[in-house]
């Protein structure tokens, strides 16, 4: 059975830019229903439970298909805020650095144009999805967008930074406005953890 994993800080850690009472909500509503719904999913299928939430969602075919869309929902739901929380951070913020802040500033020229593209993506994602940087199956790495609970790991391709853009992220502080949500994301964005996620990728 899948377990809902703790937050990696206090609900109110990062305040003022996304506020605790959101924080709670987020997860202890939200991704809770995920991990809950996944396992009622899985109730008749044991053989699953073994699996990881990654082999779940890149091995979607050898799921029944009268629980797939659940699994894909659900586990994408679970996968994915962890991630998220794992990449924010209090006193974050500022522009990448190491060997990711290299591969920024190669592919889009500066941190602030690849600033720009993120955002613009993320406003871009009609309805609920996500933004996401990612390293491709070349080695590449590059902006993209995903719908709902799907995952870029769903396209073989490697998470680095990930945006919740869903309106359960940021409605009950910044109302409609995502474009606000967003600059104030940037504040807490943990450029370390961005690092260790992408020489984990590049280096094997």
């Amino acid at each position: 059975m899948f377990k809902l994993r703790p937050l990696p800080y206090d609900f109110g850690a990062l305040e003022p830019y996304i506020d605790a009472r959101i924080m709670e909500l987020h997860h202890d509503k939200h991704q809770a229903a995920y991990v809950n719904n996944l396992n009622k999913a899985l109730e008749k299928h044991t053989q699953l439970e073994k699996e990881s939430l990654e082999t779940l969602l890149t091995e979607l075919d050898r799921v029944p298909e009268s629980i797939r869309t659940a699994v894909r929902n659900n586990a994408g739901g679970d996968f994915n805020h962890t991630f998220f929380w794992e990449i924010m951070k209090k006193d974050g913020g500022g522009d990448a650095r190491g060997s990711l802040g290299d591969h920024i500033k190669k592919t889009f020229h500066s941190f602030d144009a690849f600033k720009d593209t993120f955002s613009t993506a993320a406003k871009s994602v009609f309805g609920s999805g996500w933004a996401w940087l990612v390293v491709g199956k070349n080695g590449d790495i590059m902006v993209m967008t995903t719908p709902n609970q799907d995952s870029p790991v769903m396209q073989g391709l490697q998470p680095i930074v990930g945006l919740d853009v869903w309106e359960h992220a940021y409605y009950l502080q910044y109302e409609n406005r995502r474009p606000d949500y967003i600059e104030a994301w940037w504040h807490v964005v943990d450029w370390d953890k961005a690092e260790e996620n992408y020489r984990g990728i590049v280096e094997g």
